[in-house]
């Protein structure tokens, strides 16, 4: 059985997933996984260098996203994807692609919460006018309909966050359970 796949983290602009996606990052290393992260930000500034923001746009950056998850979870190596990845079909598009190798973590928090936590004030100037096609407040962000693990990061501390996201990993079978308690 293969020991890729493919954890993809998805929510708003300040909702928590490089944070969370991270610390999981550091466990699996800790338990002696081969993982790699695909951070949004990160990809955007390599891969997807060029891309603007418009559905197309936002669309191809996460194919391609889902395109380098295909290759390191085929080759037993754990991707993790960190990307607000706003379109449910693109989502369901990489978790085909991938093969059922696929676990959704929705990271999520209530739009107030996000802006108070934003130290940029991308929040602040998109809900007055000032950036335009922003996620969540004038671009759709469509929401997971069934994540395998939920994150509500104004509720649980990351660490509650990525100890939740573990455990799932650890249920469904694709990381043996951590010998150190």
């Amino acid at each position: 059985m293969s020991a890729g796949f493919t954890l993809w983290f998805t929510g708003l602009s300040g909702a928590g997933k490089t944070t969370v996606s991270r610390l999981v990052e550091k466990e699996l290393r800790a338990r002696g996984y081969k993982v790699e992260v695909l951070d949004g930000d990160v990809v955007r500034e390599n891969l997807s260098k060029g891309l603007g923001f418009s559905k197309e746009d936002r669309d191809t950056n996460i194919r391609r996203i889902g395109f380098v998850c295909e290759l390191l979870t085929r080759n037993d190596v754990i991707a993790i994807a960190a990307a607000i990845s706003p379109y449910r079909a693109v989502r369901d598009e990489n978790r085909a692609r991938v093969g059922g190798r696929f676990v959704e973590v929705y990271c999520r928090a209530p739009i107030e919460v996000l802006a108070e936590r934003d130290v940029k004030g991308l929040y602040k100037k998109a809900l007055h006018g000032e950036i335009k096609n922003f996620t969540g407040i004038d671009d759709p962000y469509e929401p997971p309909l069934d994540p395998e693990v939920i994150v509500e990061s104004d509720k649980e501390t990351p660490a509650e966050s990525a100890a939740k996201v573990l455990a799932k990993l650890e249920e469904l079978g694709y990381i043996q359970a951590s010998r150190r308690s």
